[in-house]
């Protein structure tokens, strides 16, 4: 039997990887599949509050920046659902991430190269090709993007205690806790945190009897959406990014938090107007108690729920809060994804991650022709920008150029304003 060798195979179907295959999909000659392990297409489905927005335009889409025409834009989304017009007029300052998701299943309900329900077990080389192995199925493919992202952030002293009453954020929708009456510790002060409470505080027949929202940060501090800050998300400051030695990018990084880790600016004046609101209108003085700079010590069962355990930074003492519910919205880290361990001795992983190239494939021992590239693993070497929407179709088309070896997708670069 003759078997199919696919120029790529993308293992993981998120907003990246769908993004490379809207890009390929009019270039009918490059052979290519998508893996997904899941049912279908869910994007953060645990997070998906109605009011929540994504923090980037519109245009920076699955396909615009990269191809205005391609038929896969937000744009298209919009008019193939009679809405254009009518979302001019409405005049939003952000898409919610609801209907971003409808535009992301959209597309996925329109390319014939996805497969959902696919597991893949293991990537193996055989006789010069990728071998995937899934559950049903065995794929040959000169390449391979690697797009099943990263995995959830706890605390390793928490990890055996996550279950019903302690989880992470991305399963709170999802999980739909009943949590009437209860007090509910909500550990984290980046956006996903503020967007928790802002839904508990907001949900008044359901409400918890108490929000206790900790976060080891000096305060409850905005993402830093300004303009010049806006120049670290272009292609230009990615290739200049790259080029500084390991030490300065790590620096850099550290500096740039706020630009990616904060909270948006309106949420935080809607978290701050709710507890006004709480305390002096209605009389709820005990509804919340907001505790930033802290560091979680410990977490462990008690009587009535649960125990963490702090330093309060500012004066160096310990506390305790007791709490029926502990939400940890810690946001993720990089794992080498299991079905890589036939080819991880060959992959040449430094201390940050993998070693990256500028065109997202990774360094290793293997023919030079065959290519693994990596979404969202690659913050370490091109910068604050790799986890963001911002530049998902650019870095799309990078990968799809260096898999044909030609510019098909021509990528002037957009000079910045300023001199790096």
């Amino acid at each position: 039997m003759k078997r199919e060798i696919f120029k790529v195979v993308g293992i993981g179907i998120g907003p990246f990887n769908l993004s490379v295959a809207a890009l390929l999909y009019p270039l009918g000659e490059l052979s290519n599949r998508f893996l997904e392990a899941r049912p279908n297409f869910q994007w953060h489905p645990g997070m998906l509050f109605p009011g929540s927005t994504v923090q980037v335009s519109c245009l920076k889409d699955l396909v615009t920046p990269a191809d205005p025409t391609n038929p896969y834009s937000f744009l298209s989304f919009l008019s193939a659902q009679n809405r254009f017009y009518h979302f001019l007029n409405a005049d939003f300052d952000r898409v919610t991430r609801t209907e971003f998701n409808q535009y992301l299943q959209w597309v996925c309900r329109q390319l014939p190269t996805l497969r959902f329900g696919s597991r893949v077990g293991s990537i193996d080389l055989h006789d010069g090709l990728f071998r995937i192995h899934t559950a049903g199925s065995v794929l040959y493919a000169r390449n391979v993007i690697l797009g099943t992202g990263l995995v959830p952030n706890v605390p390793s002293f928490a990890e055996r205690h996550l279950g019903q009453t302690v989880f992470h954020a991305k399963d709170f929708l999802t999980r739909a806790p009943a949590l009437k009456d209860k007090t509910v510790a909500v550990i984290g002060g980046g956006q996903s945190g503020a967007e928790i409470v802002s839904h508990l505080l907001s949900i008044s027949e359901q409400a918890p009897k108490k929000v206790v929202w900790i976060s080891r940060r000096l305060n409850y501090l905005p993402l830093d959406e300004s303009n010049f800050t806006n120049e670290f998300f272009t292609p230009d400051y990615v290739e200049h990014f790259y080029n500084l030695s390991a030490s300065n990018r790590q620096r850099i990084l550290n500096d740039q938090k706020m630009a990616s880790d904060g909270i948006a600016l309106p949420l935080l004046k809607q978290l701050y107007q709710q507890a006004y609101r709480l305390r002096f209108i209605e009389k709820k003085s005990n509804a919340f108690n907001f505790l930033p700079h802290r560091d979680l010590k410990s977490l462990h069962p008690s009587d009535n729920g649960w125990t963490s355990c702090w330093k309060n930074k500012s004066n160096g003492k310990s506390e305790s809060i007791a709490s029926d519910f502990v939400i940890f919205c810690t946001g993720y880290s990089k794992a080498v994804p299991a079905y890589l361990e036939p080819l991880e001795g060959r992959i040449s992983i430094g201390s940050d991650g993998f070693d990256v190239r500028p065109d997202f494939s990774l360094i290793w021992e293997g023919p030079p022709d065959r290519r693994i590239y990596i979404q969202n693993g690659a913050r370490h070497t091109h910068g604050v920008a790799d986890p963001n929407l911002s530049l998902m179709a650019w870095r799309s088309a990078t990968i799809i150029n260096s898999l044909v070896g030609t510019p098909i997708y021509n990528m002037p670069k957009d000079l910045s304003l300023i001199t790096w």
